[in-house]
């Protein structure tokens, strides 16, 4: 079947001569089905100080310099890669897929060792499509760096900032009071962040289709607090009472300081991240990968 790609972006977040063979093997396959490429201005910069690309590409450095003509994002890395490439794609609606030649990856699920099979997958339409939900994020008073990029695909973390003692955390879920978190912080997870820093701190596993989102306490003093799964419909109030003058608010890797009477707003964005999951893949096939769920030996005579 011929290929229904036409016009691809490349996307890596750091260069490292250990995945050399994994870019240029990304790289042949695309030229081989006469599929236009453009890499990412930074990370071609390292390539082409590595010696890697053996022709120029165009490039791209910002959510201007792409459209809709953009049928897929590969990116190479780990899951964090991705969440960097999200805030070039944007609302574009235009598709990513993770080649993992970082450490655990729920995201980046294409094995580098299965490129060629994966991405063939891929050029045959052999794949499916998973609507990742993302989270926006606003403020009152508004926060300046929250005016283009008030939005994450993994969680939304409020944390103490230059304290060891504990915040709370008064929280209102559709205008009604749910309770004070006295602790570390909070974090408000999507499907796809379950598997991140809420997972870490005892959250849930929540399937990347579920309309779900994850509230989850980080190291509660009071040890009733426990991780809540609500709708992903829910509008989320977050005030903060804390002794310092301001706390953090994270978006994924992005993290900012605001003041302690900031009062926070999350919601579902009004647009979602499409996930290239080829068929040789499942999400439940990497989670008994990454969390050594198929390591008990109990299971190996259902092998």
């Amino acid at each position: 079947m011929a290929s229904n790609l036409k016009k691809v972006a490349v996307y890596g977040q750091s260069y490292s001569i250990s995945a050399e063979k994994e870019i240029q093997i990304l790289l042949s396959i695309l030229e081989t089905h006469n599929i236009d490429c453009f890499i990412e201005e930074k990370f071609n910069n390292l390539l082409i100080e590595g010696a890697i690309l053996k022709k120029k590409y165009p490039t791209f450095s910002h959510f201007n310099d792409l459209n809709t003509t953009f049928d897929l994002m590969f990116t190479l890395g780990g899951d964090g890669t991705i969440l960097r490439a999200v805030t070039y794609i944007r609302d574009l609606g235009i598709p990513i897929a993770g080649i993992n030649t970082g450490r655990l990856g729920f995201l980046a699920t294409i094995n580098k060792n299965a490129i060629h099979e994966s991405v063939a997958l891929i050029l045959k339409g052999d794949y499916t499509v998973q609507e990742r939900t993302l989270l926006s994020v606003e403020t009152t008073p508004q926060v300046a760096e929250f005016s283009e990029l008030n939005f994450a695909l993994n969680e939304v973390t409020i944390s103490r900032k230059n304290t060891t003692s504990m915040m709370g955390v008064k929280t209102n879920l559709n205008d009604e009071y749910l309770t004070n978190y006295w602790a570390d912080g909070l974090i408000i997870a999507t499907p796809t962040g379950s598997t991140g820093y809420s997972l870490s701190c005892n959250g849930p596993v929540v399937s990347p289709d579920s309309k779900n989102l994850v509230i989850t306490p980080i190291a509660p003093h009071n040890l009733t607090a426990r991780s809540m799964v609500i709708s992903d419909e829910t509008s989320i109030q977050l005030e903060v009472d804390s002794r310092e003058k301001d706390f953090l608010i994270s978006l994924d890797s992005r993290m900012i300081s605001v003041a302690k009477n900031t009062q926070v707003f999350v919601a579902k964005a009004p647009f979602t991240i499409k996930s290239i999951i080829p068929n040789n893949q499942s999400f439940l096939e990497t989670l008994r990968s990454k969390l050594l769920w198929g390591e008990d030996t109990r299971n190996e005579t259902n092998l």
